[in-house]
């Protein structure tokens, strides 16, 4: 009698021993399958947000190419000169904050020497924006669009043209080549051409 209840209390043993190590593996199934699975959402994702999101700033001034650039999200200044070629020797590093963090479809102008507004002269929502220190003219081959929309009859559709005049043709040679940009006439001409200059 006692060699039978210890041979059931033996088999009962090896049988919650057996059961045991099978929800085990059942678990350890589960977690191998969810671990590739959340890891490559993960991976997925991160790249979607990283590649999904471009980033487009118009970069002018004194860089080597002017013109459209396309960043990964998160860059900075620094980042949107060097993919227009960098600065010309021309240029005032001191003009733009290179730390700064760019946003999709801004503006930059990096001046030249002497083109940077003295402190206490307010400049415009667009970086590098503001009235031009020195002789009080608008430069046409550094100014933005909020500096050109702030000459007499040139509002913000005329002086995107003048932009993409410039980014098409290269630096103002002269201010009467304001008369090759659509939409500006003599008379257009006559009223802003003792305000402007190359």
């Amino acid at each position: 009698m006692v060699l039978f209840i210890a041979a059931v209390a033996l088999a009962a043993v090896l049988s919650f021993s057996a059961t045991g190590g099978g929800a085990q593996g059942t678990i350890g199934e589960t977690v191998r399958v969810e671990n590739p699975s959340g890891g490559g959402g993960a991976s997925a994702s991160d790249d979607v947000a990283v590649s999904g999101a471009p980033l487009l700033v118009h970069v002018l001034g004194a860089v080597a190419q002017p013109g459209l650039v396309e960043l990964e999200a998160g860059a900075r200044v620094v980042d949107a000169v060097a993919a227009a070629g960098g600065l010309t020797p021309e240029a005032d590093p001191a003009g733009v904050n290179l730390a700064r963090p760019v946003v999709d479809g801004e503006q930059l102008v990096v001046p030249v020497v002497g083109a940077v507004p003295q402190p206490g002269v307010a400049t415009g929502g667009a970086p590098g924006g503001g009235v031009p220190a020195g002789d009080g003219l608008v430069h046409l081959n550094t100014a933005d669009v909020a500096e050109l929309d702030t000459l007499p009859r040139i509002g913000p559709a005329l002086a995107q043209r003048i932009i993409e005049w410039r980014d098409a043709n290269g630096p103002f040679t002269s201010a009467e080549q304001l008369l090759d940009v659509a939409g500006i006439g003599d008379a257009v001409f006559a009223g802003l051409a003792d305000k402007v200059a190359p």
